[in-house]
């Protein structure tokens, strides 16, 4: 008996963001011949001193929304016939309804940012609140999203050793091989090796060392994804200074970066690591947190 694959959740609230966010979504249910699961969240607010003659009764605002959401799903329908898509309008916090969703998914795609909230952030609440509480990969949408003019698809992403960056490395092979993408393993290093040369009293810097020890860091990361995609192309990229900086740098000219929720170092309490933070708050492109 064959039972129906996990499916791509994506939060939708009617704002710019989340209509990228859906539009990003439905290409991905698409290409993981997944089920597409629309989630809007239904909360009340209640506003003081309301005009007379202008209260909307509840249950006719949660029917407008129901048939908004009804409506959205058949347009996608017919213009992907082979997707089944259905939608969840859920009463209470849009952050709750998404990570309860998320307990099922196989991957989440949100908006920067929905309607509410304030307009300086560059990631609102819920994307902060998913990303960081979520236990399945989360990608985040950036706002005013355009085509970046290259010669081909690309993921990057972030290489440091660490288990969280081998489960980056997996869904960024993953991704790359439905988008039919080439791989950038990005490695940067912010502490230099120091080694006495010729007996000298005073640490050098060997660059080459450095250089060497990260691109074999890199290569032995990336082998197992490689050799379980072996028609998926890659290539290392190697940067001195912050990780963050270097990610960032690069999404202005990738299709999608991709980062573990941790690396190494840091505080080990933490759910998402200064890095991913850093990125997801300043990235170019679509950002997965793989987890």
């Amino acid at each position: 008996m064959s039972t129906q694959p996990a499916a791509v959740v994506v939060g939708y609230d009617g704002s710019p963001s989340s209509i990228d966010a859906l539009r990003w979504a439905t290409t991905a249910a698409v290409r993981d011949l997944a089920p597409l699961r629309i989630v809007e969240a239904f909360e009340l607010v209640v506003y003081s001193r309301p005009s007379p003659g202008q209260v909307v009764p509840l249950e006719a605002l949660r029917t407008a929304r129901e048939k908004g959401l009804s409506a959205l799903a058949e347009g996608i329908r017919l213009q992907q016939p082979g997707l089944t898509v259905d939608t969840v309008l859920a009463a209470g916090p849009a952050a709750e309804a998404l990570l309860a969703e998320a307990e099922q998914a196989r991957l989440v795609v949100l908006g920067s940012r929905g309607f509410g909230g304030w307009s300086g952030l560059l990631v609102g609440s819920v994307a902060v609140q998913v990303t960081t509480h979520t236990q399945c990969p989360v990608v985040v949408i950036p706002p005013d999203l355009r085509p970046h003019a290259h010669e081909g698809p690309a993921v990057v992403v972030g290489v440091d050793g660490s288990k969280a960056s081998a489960r980056a490395i997996e869904f960024a092979f993953d991704q790359a091989e439905a988008m039919h993408a080439h791989v950038v393993a990005l490695h940067a290093w912010t502490s230099p090796f120091l080694t006495y040369a010729d007996g000298a009293s005073m640490l050098q810097f060997d660059a080459h060392k450095v250089e060497d020890d990260s691109r074999l860091l890199v290569a032995e990361s990336v082998a197992g994804a490689a050799a379980d995609h072996p028609d998926v192309t890659w290539t290392i990229e190697l940067a001195s200074g912050s990780a963050a900086r270097a990610l960032v740098r690069r999404s202005e000219s990738a299709d999608l970066v991709v980062v573990g929720s941790r690396g190494r170092g840091g505080f080990t309490g933490l759910l998402l690591g200064s890095v991913s933070q850093s990125v997801l708050h300043h990235t170019q492109c679509p950002i997965a947190i793989a987890r």
